[in-house]
């Protein structure tokens, strides 16, 4: 059975306030609507940039495709040129200017051909051009609102430690002037019982678990010495008695 001036039961009920407090502060601390605006915004900017990269690796495939297509036009416009000239010039048998003016003929028609191969790989182009700009400005976005809920995340935090801190430093004073068997029994009520170790007796009602205690208890409490660390048969707190118990 472990025993304690009333004065410092009281002082554990202090000691009780300020881990509910760190608890809360902890709990605030990982439950900041930031955190959550956070992953949002990374799993965007993820999306974004693998959004990127293929329209980025798009549009080079498509401006290599472009280059080939103009080299196989002036291919072929070089030839046609060269064939074009020897035709003019008119030298050669006749049936060699006749072949000549069927190769320039198919050459004409093919650099038509190529050509119009060339117009719709350089439309695709501009096309991937303007999807790039669009996914790096969408991505550009997300990464500017990512820097600054990182910013406000980073000040909230900030602000929540300092208040951490400073309850730690009152826990630990609040603590010293509790006896160390009581405190040791705090804490192992505490571990079991999610947090709450110690609460008070309150017009006869259990603050930690919020029930009423029947009369065989009262009774009980009523009896007992100052000194003694009740446990609360119901939850198994330690019960401190104050004034306002309504004893």
């Amino acid at each position: 059975m472990v025993t304690a001036a009333p004065q410092d039961q009281w002082r554990l009920l202090d000691v009780q306030d300020l881990d509910t407090r760190l608890a809360q502060l902890a709990h605030r601390r990982r439950t900041l609507p930031e955190h959550e605006k956070l992953r949002e915004l990374e799993t965007q900017e993820r999306a974004k940039t693998d959004d990127a990269v293929r329209a980025r690796t798009e549009l080079g495939d498509l401006r290599r495709e472009v280059s080939k297509a103009e080299a196989d036009v002036e291919q072929v416009r070089a030839r046609l040129t060269r064939d074009q000239q020897r035709l003019d010039s008119g030298t050669g048998s006749a049936k060699d200017l006749t072949n000549l003016q069927h190769e320039v003929e198919s050459l004409t028609n093919r650099i038509g051909v190529l050509e119009d191969v060339e117009l719709e790989v350089m439309e695709r182009q501009e096309t991937a051009e303007v999807t790039l700009a669009a996914v790096e400005g969408e991505l550009d976005e997300v990464q500017q609102q990512l820097v600054t809920v990182r910013a406000a995340l980073e000040e909230q935090v900030a602000a929540i430690d300092a208040d951490v801190e400073k309850a730690t430093r009152e826990r630990s004073d609040a603590a010293a002037g509790v006896p160390k068997p009581l405190l040791d029994l705090y804490e192992k009520v505490r571990e079991r019982t999610g947090g709450v170790g110690a609460a008070k007796l309150f017009q006869r009602r259990c603050e930690g678990c919020r029930l009423e205690l029947n009369n065989q208890e009262l009774g009980e409490l009523r009896a007992a010495p100052e000194d003694l660390v009740y446990r609360h048969e119901e939850c198994g707190r330690i019960l401190v008695r104050t004034g306002d118990s309504g004893l």
